[in-house]
């Protein structure tokens, strides 16, 4: 069985309320990963704690969709590419799994130009070279997958503890202001500017990749023999779901209130990564610039290697095909090492990519809502009415924004 000869580790039973949390820290690294570093600054430096509540509202979206995704994965044994395979036509099959390539495409574009543009920032290296060497690194973390699901969601654990590190560094020398931020927390905008960046923010924070990794993660962790194991993998993975999204949420909120602080105001209004580096140093010193640019380097490094990952289930998924590593790399790396040799600016190409993977939300976030609403497809892990209600609202909305995104950025 195909199956069968996916799972090449013996999967351990599940045992006590929380077994082996994990994977929701994986997916939340394509939360924090470079198009939200340049996102949030841009929000920060421009409006201030205007758009505080676009972050927290994110983040509760991000939740349920992440969490639902586990639970595919737990419920059927299969990943969401594999489900679609397995109920929509062959023809339907095969246009999801193009824009699943495309996806992972501009998915590593800008993970690979985030790892260029910190190794700029640290020691001065062209942004090719900066590209390869953070192509290599992302290859040699997914090598980790060969010891066991453990080591690789312990070093991008790590990546993501450098990047928590860097922000609460620079959080703590430039201070908070608290009745400012949860002035922020209230919906509201300054403009038609600020409507602009605030769908930008809600629109492209549910990555399609990271839906299809997800349940890739959960779905042949663990023996799951009876109905009380199988409830109690889904308990451990809604906690690690919420633990991680919140990590990732106070990371998107960092970086915001960094810049509302330090980076607004008259003449100071940043939009591009560079500039937030040189600001960073100018108003909070070199070792908050440092950090910036660490947090930066391991946001690429980490983001890359599961952007790679999420490349090959949406491959092994619609295709019921898998390729060697090095190839699967060789695909989404060589479309960033040509941006970045046409000299193209990075700022620039991190929003383009952005855009590109706003086409693919739907093609993710769709069957997602109709496959965990299937009682034949679920088992008594199906969701509940109001589950099902509150998704589907969630998905109207970010696809209704990544639509006035993606119109803005494409005719103005």
């Amino acid at each position: 069985m195909y199956q069968e000869a996916r799972t090449a580790l013996p999967r351990a039973r599940v045992r006590g309320p929380l077994p082996l949390l994990g994977p929701a820290f994986v997916t939340a690294i394509a939360y924090v990963d470079p198009g939200n570093f340049a996102t949030n600054i841009t929000a920060g430096s421009t409006f201030g704690y205007l758009l505080v509540w676009v972050v927290v509202v994110s983040n509760l979206m991000a939740m349920l969709i992440q969490y639902l995704s586990a639970k595919v994965g737990i419920a059927t044994g299969e990943s969401l590419p594999a489900l679609c395979r397995r109920h929509f036509p062959r023809p339907v099959t095969r246009a999801l799994w193009v824009q699943g390539e495309v996806v992972a495409i501009a998915t590593d574009l800008a993970e690979v130009v985030g790892g260029a543009l910190a190794l700029k920032l640290l020691f001065g290296l062209p942004l090719v070279t900066g590209g390869l060497i953070t192509a290599v690194v992302a290859f040699a973390l997914l090598g980790l997958q060969t010891r066991g699901h453990r080591p690789f969601e312990v070093a991008i654990a790590g990546l993501l503890g450098v990047i928590l590190v860097g922000f609460a560094y620079d959080v703590a020398v430039s201070g908070l202001e608290p009745l400012a931020i949860v002035s922020g927390t209230v919906p509201r905008f300054d403009g038609t500017e600020s409507l602009l960046l605030a769908t930008g923010m809600l629109g492209a924070t549910v990555m399609p990749h990271a839906i299809y990794l997800h349940s890739a993660l959960t779905r042949d962790r663990y023996v799951r023999t009876t109905e009380a194991e199988r409830r109690s993998l889904l308990a451990s993975q809604r906690t690690d779901v919420v633990v991680a999204m919140t990590v990732a949420g106070l990371m998107n909120l960092s970086l915001l209130v960094v810049a509302a602080k330090v980076l607004s105001g008259p003449g100071k209004s940043v939009d591009t990564i560079e500039g937030a580096h040189a600001g960073l140093g100018d108003a909070l010193g070199p070792g908050a610039a440092l950090l910036f640019a660490l947090a930066l380097l391991a946001s690429g490094f980490a983001a890359s290697s599961v952007g790679t990952y999420a490349g090959q289930v949406v491959m092994e998924g619609f295709l019921r095909l898998r390729v060697p590593l090095v190839v699967r790399r060789l695909v989404t790396l060589v479309p960033a090492l040509v941006i970045l040799a046409l000299g193209v600016d990075p700022t620039r190409a991190l929003v383009v990519s952005q855009v590109v993977l706003s086409f693919g939300i739907p093609f993710a976030l769709v069957p997602l809502v109709i496959f965990t609403r299937r009682a034949d497809v679920m088992g008594s892990l199906v969701n509940r009415r109001l589950t099902t209600v509150v998704a589907s609202l969630i998905a109207v909305v970010i696809i209704a924004l990544n639509a006035v995104l993606v119109q803005q950025t494409v005719w103005g």
